[in-house]
C-alpha cells in the first residue's frame, strides 16, 4: 500500500473515532466536477438510474443554470410541490412505484382511508403530473417523473 492510500485510511479511521464525517477523495464529487467544467457559471443538475420491482427501467437527467431557476416564479411551481406535501399521496407514489397500480389494490391498503379518500389523493397526484391514468382505474408514475420525484426524495431526506 502505498503511502498516500495509507494516510488516507488513517484519517478516515481517525475522523470515525471522533465522529467526523468521511473525508470526501477527489474521485467521488465526479458528477459534481463534470456539471462544474461543462457550466462554470453555476447549474443544477440531477440525474438518475432506476430499476424498480415492477421490472420498468428509467434514465433521467435534467439540468438548469442558476441564473434561469433564479428568474423563474417560484410560486407557479407551489401545485406540484403541494401535491407531494401528504403522507397518503406519498403512500400512494410509493406503492404504485412498487407495483400496485390499480384502484381496487390501493384500496386494499388501510393507511389510504376511504374509497373517496383515495379517488381525492390520485386526483391531486394526476392534476400535478405525479400519475397518469393509464387505462380505467390504472395509475402510473409518468417516465419523466420516476427520477425527479426520486430526487426529492433525496433531497428532503439527506440533512446539509
Amino acid at each position: 500500500m502505498e503511502f498516500d492510500e495509507r494516510l488516507a485510511a488513517l484519517e478516515e479511521r481517525v475522523a470515525a473515532l471522533e465522529g467526523q464525517p468521511k473525508p470526501v477523495s477527489a474521485g467521488q464529487l465526479w458528477a459534481l466536477e463534470g456539471v462544474r467544467e461543462r457550466s462554470p457559471e453555476g447549474a443544477v443538475l440531477f440525474t438518475g438510474t432506476v430499476p424498480l420491482p415492477t421490472g420498468h427501467h428509467y434514465e433521467w437527467q435534467q439540468g438548469e443554470t442558476v441564473e434561469n431557476l433564479l428568474e423563474t416564479d417560484w410560486s407557479e411551481l407551489s401545485a406540484t410541490i403541494a401535491a407531494l406535501g401528504h403522507p397518503v399521496r406519498l403512500l400512494l407514489l410509493r406503492l404504485i412505484l412498487t407495483g400496485v397500480q390499480t384502484t381496487a389494490g390501493l384500496q386494499d391498503h388501510e393507511a389510504l382511508g376511504t374509497t373517496g379518500q383515495l379517488y381525492h389523493h390520485l386526483r391531486q397526484l394526476v392534476a400535478a403530473g405525479w400519475l397518469q391514468v393509464t387505462s380505467r382505474g390504472h395509475y402510473a408514475v409518468p417516465g419523466a417523473k420516476v427520477v425527479p420525484l426520486l430526487t426529492v426524495l433525496t433531497a428532503v431526506q439527506n440533512p446539509a
